[in-house]
């Protein structure tokens, strides 16, 4: 659309209750692309823009369209209604090839001529004419159109119909006593436009050809042959262009539509209706589910456990009680425990700002999910899209589930980047076990110092003199040697609840950040993208009861 007409349709239309219709529709085209049908979308697209375009032409005339097979007089009965020999009829030329258009009033006719595609040399205007009839007056704002014959052979007569009646306001359609039950215009245009009975009025042409004790049976068999194709408020007006019979009925049904200025309107709100129900028939009317907050977190359960979390969350566990005990424990063995491999290295997690320089970017030894872990990710992932597209029709189930699964063979290593990204909290030893380890090497030199004092006092035999200091009786530097060991190892002893409580503690820390990021993941690739498929269907949903309004 270009921004001349888009900045015309939003001048003409805003605040207007066909505007909010046409909006409506264009709105539910919008979302549902690439969920519905294309071609149908495309038509429901044109509608809005052909409404859109007819509401900022002149409002002061009604387009009439008359439309008929081959034979059925239509030309004639335009002619009778402008007064003049307008389109060509007789053996001569059995079909019309082009439409013709009779005006009354001529301002701002124009342009509506020129989007209907009427050539000026097929326009006549009653105005030059200098009639001044009541019958001419009462068609004041009628732009009749001769269309050309349906049920011509040529290809373009057919392309020509098909567009006009979809631009004309009001159309009558003329039929004859020969093929009034012919499928040709049933099939083809009556019951395709159940929707726009309000706009239509059907013309039984020739009925002086019909003896008159079988003009009625035969106007009623025409109200039930239209009554079959949806259409029973349209009226049957019988007519004999040749003789006048009926003449002043049709001029007067058609100029009461025109003078009550509600056919462009009513057209359109047809138009736009029929689209929208189309539509509709196709995308459903179900209400909009919202994902299950327990369904999504069996799935990101699902996730966690295909990721490693519960092995990870296992490692920060192991390593913590691996570190800080080794930091609290009695220096003269704890050192054996550094001979062991540090649990997360082994999986190449990050451990911090030293992890990220250790690891950069490579990928984590975590174990692949197995085949049963990656069955019940799917499980979940269909689980989560059938249950919310549940009540929806198919193509919106479909577009949820291709939404759900698109990116699922990223899934696993994006979990698998994520998890060797998360800092999880590990890369430095608690506070206290730092002040323990200080404590411990205090004991450790003091009973160092004890151990080669009492040394020295053996050697020299001075160990049991009162010359050697005492504590509560005992040899001062047998207190310092026997109290360093005994103190370190009760200190290390009591230390390992510490260390137990704070792996725990560290490991649940590493299990929610690590949870959360394989939220964040599900959410990116699982969760926002049906959701976006939701959002779309309500988009349309509601486009649709306001256009169907």
């Amino acid at each position: 659309m270009t921004s001349l007409l888009e900045g015309a349709k939003k001048l003409v239309t805003r605040g207007t209750d066909i505007g909010a219709r046409i909006e409506g529709l264009e709105a539910a085209v919008q979302a549902g692309r690439g969920r519905l049908d294309d071609q149908l979308l495309d038509e429901a697209h044109t509608v809005a823009e052909r409404a859109a375009g007819r509401l900022r032409l002149s409002a002061d005339h009604t387009v009439v369209g008359i439309a008929g097979a081959t034979g059925s007089g239509k030309s004639s009965t335009f002619n009778a209604l402008t007064g003049l020999e307008l389109s060509a009829v007789g053996v001569r030329r059995p079909t019309t090839s082009w439409a013709s258009a009779c005006v009354w009033g001529t301002d701002g006719a124009a342009e509506l001529l020129e989007w209907l595609g009427i050539p000026p040399r097929h326009q006549t205007t009653r105005d030059s004419l200098l009639d001044s009839r009541r019958e001419d007056a009462a068609m004041e704002g009628v732009v009749l159109l001769d269309l050309p014959d349906h049920d011509s052979t040529e290809v373009s007569h057919h392309l020509e119909v098909d567009r006009l009646v979809q631009l004309a306001d009001m159309l009558v359609w003329v039929l004859d006593p020969q093929k009034y039950a012919d499928a040709a215009i049933h099939d083809r245009y009556l019951a395709p436009l159940q929707t726009h009975a309000d706009v239509m009025v059907v013309v039984l042409n020739h009925i002086d050809t019909v003896p008159e004790e079988r003009r009625d049976a035969m106007v009623a068999d025409v109200r039930r042959l239209l009554d079959a194709d949806g259409l029973p408020g349209v009226p049957v007006i019988p007519v004999s262009a040749r003789h006048g019979i009926g003449l002043d009925d049709l001029r007067s049904e058609i100029a009461g539509r025109v003078k009550a200025k509600k056919m462009t309107r009513t057209r359109l709100e047809a138009d736009l209706r029929g689209a929208a129900e189309k539509v509709q028939e196709a995308s459903g009317t179900g209400r909009t589910r919202a994902l299950a907050d327990t369904r999504v977190a069996d799935l990101e359960s699902a996730l966690a456990d295909a990721a490693g979390v519960p092995t990870v969350v296992d490692a920060v566990e192991r390593s913590t009680r691996l570190r800080a005990g080794r930091a609290t424990g009695w220096p003269v063995v704890s050192w054996l425990s550094g001979l062991k491999p540090d649990p997360l290295k082994r999986l190449h997690l990050d451990l911090g700002s030293a992890g990220k320089e250790l690891t950069g970017q490579a990928r984590s030894s975590v174990p692949t999910a197995t085949p049963v872990q990656r069955a019940r990710v799917d499980t979940e992932v269909r689980r989560l899209a059938d249950d919310v597209s549940e009540g929806l029709a198919r193509p919106w189930q479909e577009a949820v589930r291709r939404a759900s699964t698109a990116r699922l063979d990223d899934l696993h290593d994006r979990l698998d980047l994520t998890l060797s990204r998360t800092d999880l909290g590990v890369d430095r030893i608690p506070a206290w076990a730092g002040l323990v380890r200080v404590l411990q090497w205090l004991l450790v030199l003091a009973a160092a110092a004890g151990l080669v004092w009492t040394v020295l006092l053996v050697v020299s035999g001075t160990l049991g003199d009162d010359s050697t200091p005492r504590l509560a009786g005992i040899a001062l530097p047998l207190v310092l040697l026997l109290g360093g060991v005994a103190l370190g190892l009760l200190l290390a002893l009591v230390c390992r609840f510490l260390v137990a409580a704070t792996a725990r503690r560290r490991a649940a820390v590493a299990d929610k950040r690590l949870r959360g990021a394989v939220h964040e993941v599900a959410q990116e690739l699982v969760v926002q993208p049906v959701e976006a498929e939701l959002q779309a269907y309500t988009i349309v949903r509601n486009g649709l009861v306001a256009a169907l309004a």
